[in-house]
């Protein structure tokens, strides 16, 4: 399946900016994201197959749009829902405090 998340090697995409000396995370919540999949990952509550597709059913304008780590944001959200360990209720609302600052 060809879709928006599988770009690799395509033409005409325009030029790749290539960052130098480009650091692993741009930013704090980044690292944490990555810290969060390791965990999840090895606790059993998904694989990488089961993750990888929660990324790809983005939809293509949201995946464009977004972030490497705003796409495992994504993932894992889904992954999350599907699973039962948290609701999109609990997810929205804790994102919400966060927006407030309510953390």
């Amino acid at each position: 399946m060809n879709g928006v998340h599988d770009m690799g090697g395509m033409q005409g995409m325009g030029a790749i900016d290539i960052e130098p000396n480009e650091p692993s995370f741009h930013d704090d919540w980044e690292q944490r994201m990555f810290g969060l999949f390791l965990s999840m990952f090895a606790g059993g509550h998904y694989n990488i197959d089961e993750f990888r597709h929660g990324i790809e059913r983005m939809g293509g304008p949201n995946y464009m749009a977004t972030t490497y780590y705003e796409h495992w944001v994504s993932g894992m959200q889904t992954m999350l829902i599907e699973k039962g360990i948290l609701t999109a209720e609990e997810i929205n609302g804790r994102m919400s405090e966060l927006a407030g600052g309510n953390s």
